[in-house]
Order: structure tokens, then sequence, then C-alpha cells
């Protein structure tokens, strides 16, 4: 008890507060390593950057533009008419963007500028320069698929694209 002229005394407090922990540079070095490292996966496997170098797909996408490629698509979905997806070139890092216009067993020609996929004339908003390219009738092999740029107004020669091996199609850009 106290005495009536005491002030009551004050209980200590059993909390401890810890000064704030330093963290150990290792640890900070470790979290580091593993985010670089799951950034330089996901940018090999998944979400490719790419600058876009060339006019063969203008007025779609700008000679000098940026995306990025979803490089397992072709291992989820087949390609469809009129999409544009990404090609292996030559090299690691060296991609193409064109537009898959006919599969295999089907025929493709060229009449005056106007592309014709099994005898029917193709419906292409997206072409938007005056092309004059002309090709005889040609059936896309097993194992092909006849893609193209955009950009038809340069000479028909100067045109990477064609019949390539579908196992060069390496993914699609995301935007």
């Amino acid at each position: 008890m106290t005495a009536p002229n005491e002030a009551p005394q004050q209980e200590e407090s059993s909390t401890f507060v810890r000064p704030p922990k330093k963290k150990d540079w290792r640890v900070v070095a470790i979290r580091l390593a593993v985010i670089a490292g799951a950034t330089v996966l996901v940018c090999l496997f998944i979400l490719r950057p790419m600058a876009i170098n060339g006019g063969s797909m203008m007025p779609t996408y700008s000679s000098r533009g940026f995306t990025f490629g979803f490089l397992p698509y072709f291992k989820l979905y087949d390609p469809q008419r009129q999409q544009i997806v990404i090609l292996k070139h030559a090299g690691f890092n060296n991609f193409l963007l064109k537009r898959v216009l006919a599969f295999p067993g089907e025929t493709v020609e060229f009449r005056n500028g106007v592309l014709y996929v099994n005898g029917r004339a193709l419906d292409e908003p997206y072409v938007k320069y005056e092309c004059d390219w002309n090709m005889s009738r040609r059936e896309v092999p097993g194992g092909k698929i006849f893609v193209l740029g955009d950009n038809r107004s340069m000479p028909m020669a100067n045109h990477m694209g064609g019949m390539i091996d579908r196992s060069r199609l390496a993914g699609v850009p995301i935007w």
C-alpha cells in the first residue's frame, strides 16, 4: 500500500523495442541476383524486347518502332490467316515481322498487286500503299506457310517473305 502522500509507482513496461536491424549486404546481393536472373530468363524466353528496323510492315508498324515479342505463343496456338508473326531470321537476335497469308496445300498468286489465295482475292485492308506485284500461281508445300509484309510499294524482289518453314515462327508482337 502506498501512503496517502506518495504517488503510485509506475510499472516498467515488459515490451522491448529493438532497434531496426541493418540488412546484411549478402541478402541484398542475393535478392538482386535473383531478380536480375528472372528478368533475363523472361526476356530471353517469354517477352523479348525488339527494335523494329525496316519498312516492310508500314504503316502497321513504323520503321523505327519498338515492341515486345511473346515467344511461346506458337507452343500454345496455331497461326491464323492475316496474323502478324515474328520470324527467326539469321542469328540469335535477328527477327522479322510479317503477316501470315496462306497455309500448306493452298495456292497463292499476285495479279496486278492483288493477292489471290485459292483463286479468291484476299481482303487486305492493312495494305495502304499501291502495289503492282505479279506472281504466278504456286502451292504452299507441307511444313511451310506464306508470309509477307504490309508495305507492298517496294519491288517484290526487295521484300523478304514468301514461303517459309513453319519452324521459323518465333512468336507474336504484343502491340
